[in-house]
């Protein structure tokens, strides 16, 4: 795995005097400049992250063993990790913002950010290589799998932590408590406080210690805020654009950055029963596709109901009429604002036409009428202020 993923928390984005006071002294600068409002529940999180990152100046982690001089008592133990972090609240309130800004200043020599589920994935495909090598009992595999992972870094810092898949669930406890136990330092944002991750999952209270080990080592604080910042950008402002031309293209652009917070947009792949959907743009819960991308490649359901979870909004520009001759792409471009839909994503869209008029006739023109209700109704300001279904 990579030392760090740093395409949504780019370090030479904040002046090297000001990362080097931490990311409260940043925040600040940032609301003092008018870049961000004055919200309480986000001082206090950057408060936190700021008495984190002091700690971890200078850290070293154990790596789990301290070498036959200490066990002799001939050399000092090294300091235990310092407490962890876990930020969770409603989508919008600046989590993710508030994450990017203790990356980019933390002092330490090894870090990763990553999407918890992109991380999860990793974690599954090394797993099952490791076991199909034949080395070991599954947890020699988990263990050895978490000394890798604790030597490229010291400090991991997954965004949008959520467990939905067993396979994850299964494995979580034996893969942090040996992570924790390397030394590793756990910071994380999540749409939910812990005692609620994987609700209702099968076979639950095999999940809980990992629960009560989360809430052992990392500090949670709900960010309460009151105001949806994603909402706030969204509000008022045009999510359906047509014609097809450089304006639209540079609203879909302008709404990227905005939603993004200026974050440079990266790939992303999502495991979709066993095969990899390629996601060309994406940062911070906002994935970027062009019509093409998403409907003229033989994508089904599934693949749009990944997408659906994983994104909380999803912009496409380039979309055609859809004549008689694309009689596939209308059926995929139906399936897929279907998913969006049901999943209370939100949509910014880039068209030729309004949607009465992206398929008029033709195989699927009857049945598409519901597509253009579903268009409508998703630019309207109750659908866009839903909380996004994961």
């Amino acid at each position: 795995m990579p030392a760090a993923d740093s395409r949504d928390a780019d370090p030479s984005a904040i002046p090297d005097a000001l990362a080097a006071e931490g990311p409260l002294a940043v925040y600040r600068a940032r609301r003092g400049t008018g870049a961000l409002k004055h919200d309480p529940s986000q001082e206090l999180a950057a408060e936190k992250l700021q008495s984190l990152w002091r700690a971890l100046a200078g850290y070293r982690p154990s790596m789990g063993h301290v070498g036959w001089r200490a066990r002799f008592g001939l050399a000092r133990r090294p300091d235990p990790a310092p407490e962890g972090l876990y930020i969770y609240g409603d989508v919008g309130r600046g989590k993710s913002m508030l994450m990017d800004l203790f990356f980019a200043t933390a002092r330490v020599d090894r870090k990763r950010r990553v999407h918890f589920h992109a991380f999860m994935i990793e974690v599954q495909q090394r797993l099952h290589r490791l076991r199909q090598s034949g080395d070991g009992a599954a947890d020699d595999t988990i263990s050895a799998l978490a000394r890798d992972i604790a030597a490229d870094a010291w400090l991991l810092c997954f965004d949008e932590f959520h467990v939905v898949n067993v396979a994850d669930a299964m494995i979580l406890g034996r893969l942090f408590t040996a992570l924790f136990e390397l030394g590793v330092v756990v910071v994380a944002t999540s749409n939910w406080p812990p005692d609620d991750l994987y609700k209702d999952g099968l076979n639950r209270p095999l999940f809980l210690p990992f629960i009560a080990l989360l809430k052992e080592r990392l500090d949670v604080l709900h960010l309460a805020g009151p105001t949806d910042y994603r909402l706030a950008r969204l509000r008022g402002a045009k999510v359906y654009h047509w014609p097809l031309g450089r304006a639209a293209s540079q609203a879909l652009a302008d709404t990227f950055r905005d939603l993004t917070d200026g974050a440079e947009p990266g790939p992303e792949r999502l495991n979709v029963q066993g095969r990899e959907v390629e996601v060309a743009r994406a940062a911070r819960g906002v994935a970027w596709f062009q019509f093409e991308e998403l409907c003229a490649r033989p994508l089904g359901a599934a693949d749009y109901l990944a997408i659906a979870t994983r994104f909380h909004t999803v912009l496409i520009d380039g979309v055609p009429k859809l004549d008689a001759d694309r009689r596939n792409e209308a059926k995929r471009f139906m399936t897929l604002i279907d998913a969006l839909y049901e999943h209370k994503v939100n949509a910014v869209l880039a068209a030729e036409a309004p949607p009465e008029r992206l398929h008029p006739e033709g195989a699927h023109a009857f049945e598409f009428q519901r597509t253009v209700s579903r268009l409508t109704e998703m630019q309207a300001e109750d659908y866009l202020a839903a909380a996004h279904l994961t």
